[in-house]
């Protein structure tokens, strides 16, 4: 039996972590336009190295990464290991687990992934910045959510659940963007390693291998497979996530008789202190060991990575990426097609996309709106859908790391896109929602 990870707790995790986010992208953008920020750009240039006799961990083809690329293309990869569960889990007992529950939002994303994509593209035609297409596809669930739950329980559970699982997509899409078109070259010799890893971990998963530690050293091995192959290494965190096992290696049932068989070594008045004689204490002991047996392997890795993923690897994703310098050379601001490209991409695409394409399934009785949902506060929530910010700062770079004038324009793009996306939806939301929702569940954990 899979237990689903309670969707509450996760979108807690989301939202504290789309405050800290905002944060840590304004403190970017204000250093970045400081007197500190030829201090700033020349800190993430610095070389990392794990060095083992004359090999590096940390290189690309022969060559060290430096401390930007370590975030982009390691700690990076654990957001992606995160985002593959997060994807299996919905898949499997989640919001997409079954066709009637996925249509809605599955449909409103490809909408708010193809409007973007084609705004962009007759902005940039024939153009550099044509590259880069995907920019304005994603919705980030932790921005996105962090607004949201700025109306606490006036919001109905149907629009965060909707929210969620069509930004989930989005992360789908993303994914597959990166895989097929962000490959550089192909080395056929770590290829065949990063196959061959990648069947073992598979079986190891059909033998019922349990151990968390197996898919952690086998995530970690591909990821430098990746990296050596072409593929960009961000993606062997989604492939290993999906090899980890999502069903328990204990029965709920027998856990449940465990528990209640330790509870009875224990006296009937819990109030009173005591010492735990050894058979107490084993109780115990039983008690734990059976808590994490009950808990499948890719329940624990999500619920263990949430807090170092929403507090630590994405804030520095953005304190890292969001310092675009905005002045340039004559003192001006730098804007181009590039820049408006992406965000009307964002800020229009992702909403007439979303909201159209949701329309269509309605009318067409293939689905219907959930509960509290209605047209008008739907808009709010497709306006949201445009805050596009970590997976769109991502691909930028991947788009134009080697152009830092058309990069800082994407850049400028995206945090405009985002800023207005939020904004907008924000009032809108402000509008369209009323009072509280009585039994609506909190933000809280």
């Amino acid at each position: 039996m899979l237990l689903n990870f309670p969707f509450r707790r996760t979108v807690y995790f989301h939202v504290n972590g789309g405050m800290l986010l905002i944060f840590t992208a304004l403190l970017a953008l204000v250093i970045a336009n400081s007197p500190w920020s030829e201090a700033y750009q020349a800190f993430w240039q610095h070389e990392i190295v794990l060095q083992i006799g004359s090999f590096n961990v940390f290189n690309h083809g022969g060559h060290p990464i430096s401390l930007m690329g370590f975030i982009n293309d390691a700690l990076m990869t654990i957001f992606f290991f995160s985002v593959g569960l997060e994807i299996k889990r919905e898949i499997l007992v989640g919001e997409l687990s079954s066709f009637r529950k996925a249509l809605l939002p599955i449909i409103a994303a490809c909408g708010g992934m193809i409007f973007p994509v084609v705004i962009y593209y007759f902005l940039t035609k024939g153009t550099n910045a044509e590259a880069g297409l995907a920019i304005p596809m994603a919705t980030d669930i932790a921005f996105s959510l962090g607004v949201l739950s700025l109306f606490g329980k006036r919001v109905p559970l149907s629009l965060k659940i909707f929210l969620t699982a069509f930004a989930v997509v989005d992360d789908i899409g993303g994914v597959l963007v990166i895989a097929l078109f962000y490959t550089s070259h192909l080395d056929t010799t770590f290829l065949l390693y990063s196959a061959a890893l990648l069947i073992m971990l598979l079986m190891c998963n059909m033998r019922n291998v349990y151990s968390r530690w197996v898919y952690i050293f086998g995530g970690i091995v591909m990821w430098y497979l990746f990296m050596q192959s072409g593929i960009h290494a961000t993606i062997a965190g989604v492939v290993v996530a999906f090899t980890v096992p999502a069903k328990p290696r204990q029965q709920i049932g027998v856990y449940v008789q465990r528990i209640r068989e330790c509870i009875d070594t224990f006296p009937d008045d819990g109030r009173k202190k005591m010492i735990l004689n050894h058979e107490q204490i084993s109780a115990l002991q039983n008690i734990k060991s059976s808590s994490e047996h009950a808990v499948s392997p890719l329940q624990f890795m999500e619920g263990m990575l949430n807090r170092p993923v929403n507090y630590f690897i994405m804030p520095l994703f953005a304190f890292a990426n969001a310092g675009v310098v905005l002045a340039g050379e004559g003192g001006n601001i730098e804007i181009g097609n590039l820049t408006w490209a992406v965000a009307l991409g964002l800020l229009f695409g992702k909403f007439i996309g979303i909201y159209l394409f949701t329309w269509l399934v309605v009318k067409l009785r293939l689905a219907c709106l959930g509960d509290g949902m209605t047209w008008t506060n739907l808009t709010g929530i497709c306006l949201l859908g445009g805050i596009g910010f970590t997976v769109s700062l991502f691909i930028a770079n991947l788009s134009f790391g080697n152009d830092v004038v058309l990069l800082n324009q994407a850049k400028m793009g995206v945090l405009l896109g985002t800023l207005l996306a939020g904004i907008l939806g924000y009032i809108v939301l402000s509008l369209t929602l009323k009072g509280e929702i009585p039994g609506e569940a909190s933000y809280e954990p």
